[in-house]
């Protein structure tokens, strides 16, 4: 039944009565039919799976065991710290963390990073007197550390990356520091081209600076140490280092809890002193949050603490060699596919390729051709493969992303099968091209002062209008986006997400 378009909102979202539960769960697994599949290995984004019978059970039931524990107060719920104890314990251990290092179970990559900008920040202030802090990074550093300056009140300092190996230039990271720098940021790997940025020279050129060094390892920090355990060669890139003083590591990534576990871990008990929010002045009860939520759920800790336990150190080494089998594969599929260039050298499970024109006399190597890659991108996805676009920055190429997991084991043979015929398809497909008209005009556009009819418009030329979906093909759209300013880009997706989740 659709609402009424003529409702008021209160009457249109109002609760019904009362419904049956078979009939709600019903509904539930009706609305899953839309989305993306998070299992089976044809989804190269967003999921993590180990391809491992009755682990989503062990989750599940593990969650339920503990939906209704808040974690907000240990001294009430004393299992909610053992919990985060064994789990931040177990990452410390694995990360090569010294004694007397110290950790916190968040809700994810985004928070952990918040919290260590947070902490970066505080520190700055409270030890060198910084009012004005920058947080040096490179282009390639997780949005979330932009996030976070934006939420926390640091300058980014973005240094551009070797446009070869797409990995940090540790010279010219080096040379951003300056007494105003809270933090310098590394990738182990970055999510774009999944490469390891050069950690042990970033981190100490930090330490000469006597400045904070995180290592975003979201990605990498559960995946790296067991592909070294099965026999990988992988560089230092933890605590090992001394220049290193803090670590974010997701465990619904290559840990393969479910979505909403990660950890947070800090060199010493100090450093993560300033990650605290503590508040005694008002009448309630004293509060004291380690992280940005007060009032949680226990049920993602437990569930996260009992696929750990399950999978084991065994289990994890093994795992990671199936991820690394995965990428061995792919990558000799890719580089034997025409036009397809692999960017950088991926290491931990990421690999991302750009299609290149067809090479000729003028042009013997190519070039990234742009059209054809989003035509690709949505041949795939008719074939069942959901590939994720990148596009362009900063001289950096647009590029089809994939997150390898073990469960992709078995499809990489499929996807090499069917990704030159795509490729094929792709070419009979005419070349999208920017309307000079449009692009002219968004060039003098101020995203800032764009009305509401403005922005509308925009959006239904790029096929983003009423109705709140998307299209059945996104290469138009993306291909608009990717020559868009920065700036009005941002806009734009802000108010097509926003028209997404609306009331009416």
């Amino acid at each position: 039944m659709q609402p009424d378009p003529t409702a008021s909102t209160e009457e249109a979202h109002a609760l019904p009565a009362g419904r049956p539960a078979a009939e709600i769960l019903t509904e539930l697994k009706a609305l899953r039919t839309a989305d993306a599949p998070t299992r089976g290995g044809r989804t190269f984004a967003y999921v993590y799976d180990a391809g491992r019978e009755g682990l989503d059970e062990l989750a599940a039931e593990a969650y339920a065991a503990y939906a209704t524990v808040n974690g907000l107060d240990p001294t009430v719920f004393p299992s909610v710290a053992r919990l985060e104890n064994d789990l931040v314990g177990a990452a410390a251990a694995l990360l090569g963390a010294p004694p007397g290092a110290q950790g916190t179970f968040t809700s994810g990559g985004t928070e952990s990073i918040l919290l260590a900008v947070k902490t970066a920040r505080d520190h700055a202030r409270s030890t060198r007197g910084v009012t004005d802090p920058q947080l040096v990074l490179p282009s390639t550093a997780h949005a979330a550390f932009h996030k976070a300056a934006a939420y926390l009140g640091l300058e980014p300092v973005v240094v551009p990356v070797d446009p070869v190996t797409y990995k940090a230039n540790p010279t010219a990271m080096a040379a951003a520091i300056t007494p105003r720098t809270a933090l310098v940021v590394a990738s182990a790997p970055s999510y774009a081209h999944g490469v390891i940025d050069p950690v042990a020279r970033i981190a100490e050129a930090a330490a000469e600076h006597e400045v904070l060094c995180h290592v975003d390892a979201c990605i990498g920090g559960w995946l790296l140490p067991y592909l070294r355990r099965a026999g990988r060669t992988v560089e230092p890139f933890d605590f090992s280092l001394p220049g290193v003083t803090s670590i974010s590591v997701d465990l619904h990534k290559y840990g393969y809890a479910d979505k909403g576990a990660s950890v947070v871990l800090y060199r010493n008990a100090e450093l993560r002193r300033h990650q605290y929010f503590a508040h005694a002045g008002w009448p309630g009860y004293p509060v004291v949050n380690p992280t940005v939520q007060g009032t949680k759920s226990a049920g993602l800790l437990a569930q996260a603490w009992a696929v750990l336990q399950h999978i084991g150190e065994d289990g994890y080494t093994f795992l990671a060699a199936r991820v690394a089998e995965a990428s061995d594969h792919l990558l000799e599929g890719l580089r034997t596919t025409p036009d397809i260039h692999i960017l950088g050298e991926p290491e931990a499970g990421l690999v991302a390729f750009t299609v290149l024109t067809s090479a000729t006399p003028d042009r013997p190597s190519g070039t990234p051709d742009l059209s054809l890659l989003l035509h690709l991108a949505d041949e795939m996805r008719v074939r069942g493969w959901y590939l994720q676009p990148q596009l362009s920055f900063d001289g950096l190429p647009p590029n089809l992303h994939l997150t390898l997991t073990p469960a992709t084991v078995d499809r990489v043979e499929a996807l090499l099968t069917d990704l030159p015929e795509a490729l094929t398809t792709a070419r009979t497909l005419p070349p999208i091209t920017a309307d000079p008209a449009l692009t002219d005009l968004a060039a003098g556009l101020d995203p800032d002062t764009l009305t509401p009819e403005d922005v509308a418009g925009i959006l239904a030329f790029a096929g983003l209008g009423e109705g709140g979906g998307l299209p059945e093909r996104m290469a138009p759209v993306l291909f608009l986006l990717d020559a868009l300013p920065g700036r009005l880009k941002e806009r734009l997706l802000t108010e097509f997400v926003g028209s997404v989740f609306r009331l009416g």
